[in-house]
């Protein structure tokens, strides 16, 4: 008899665990994970995008840290949970000045939502400042 109350306690225990991890946030970009700035003068500011990603899962969805791969890119994120089926954004900006050329720049977005990071990429051309 103890052997079943224990098989018992155990399935439910299993079934219980299974159905918590099922329970999750999920994000997803509601466009495209890249964005094209196409031809950026060098002199003229901030190139910045807003990507919009959506909580898909069924909790909260809490963004902990966005990293950029280099220091001409900055993020800025929402920093409040959000909602299932909700949606918060994801600001980047590039900084052109002194970068003529073609770019092609990663940033990595981490949260509860994924395991691992999920990667966004900018990319585009700096025109070189006139002389």
């Amino acid at each position: 008899m103890k052997r079943i109350l224990f098989v018992l306690m155990v399935v439910v225990m299993t079934t219980g665990v299974a159905s918590a991890q099922q329970r999750e946030a999920a994000i997803t970009v509601t466009d495209s994970a890249s964005y094209d700035f196409g031809d950026i003068p060098e002199d003229g500011g901030l190139a910045t995008h807003i990507f919009t990603v959506m909580n898909n899962g069924e909790m909260p969805l809490v963004i902990t840290r966005v990293v950029a791969s280099c220091g001409c890119t900055t993020p800025d994120w929402t920093k409040e949970p959000i909602a299932p089926g909700q949606t918060g954004d994801i600001k980047v900006s590039y900084n052109p000045d002194g970068r003529p050329g073609r770019f092609t720049k990663t940033v990595s977005v981490y949260s509860n939502g994924k395991e691992g990071s999920y990667v966004l990429t900018i990319r585009g051309n700096v025109l070189p400042k006139q002389q």
